[in-house]
């Protein structure tokens, strides 16, 4: 989408157009419905999170600064939003069912949220990962942010930002053997 029509869909938007809105959301869906299947295990959870993405987006776009890329922004609410799931999530577990959700959940864990285009082995690979190596991981080989971009989306150091990098390059050279890295990169294409 340019950048020009989209900022005119961003005016309306503020306006309250919902059709804007609409528009906008079909633009954006795919991607970051993408990230999200990497970073949240079961599909149920994954359209909570979509619908509390975009309902984030729409109630605090008001606060948008414009002088800054919108996807940027956009990924920025996505990280935002599936930590908070995970917070959300891991209170449940520990409140109600601490060892008897364990037990009916860990099965998903070994399935791996694949898309289209992504590569199996290297979805499989993806998803062995933690968490936060998951996240940069994603953000740096499907969204192609620099390690500083992503830290500043994740609020954190960026030594802290290297340092899963790495470990996340390490445990993916382990879980794929001899498969080279470059793979992935051409499988970031949308």
């Amino acid at each position: 989408m340019q950048s020009e029509h989209m900022y005119q869909l961003l005016a309306k938007m503020i306006e309250g157009d919902q059709q804007a809105f609409q528009t906008l959301y079909e633009a954006t869906y795919r991607d970051v419905y993408r990230t999200v299947s990497f970073l949240v295990d079961h599909p149920q959870d994954r359209e909570d999170v979509m619908n509390e993405i975009y309902m984030q987006m729409w109630s605090s776009l008001a606060n948008y600064d414009t002088n800054r890329p919108f996807k940027f922004w956009l990924h920025g609410l996505v990280i935002r939003q599936v930590q908070r799931f995970r917070v959300k999530r891991w209170r449940r577990f520990r409140i109600f069912e601490r060892i008897r959700a364990f037990s009916r959940e860990e099965h998903h864990w070994d399935r791996p949220a694949v898309t289209e285009n992504a590569d199996h082995e290297i979805a499989q690979a993806i998803q062995k990962l933690t968490d936060k190596q998951r996240e940069v991981i994603i953000l740096r080989f499907y969204h192609d942010y620099t390690l500083e971009e992503i830290a500043t989306l994740l609020g954190i150091p960026p030594g802290t930002v290297k340092s899963r990098y790495h470990a996340s390059l390490q445990a993916l050279r382990k879980y794929l053997g001899n498969l080279p890295l470059e793979r992935m990169k051409k499988n970031n294409a949308y």
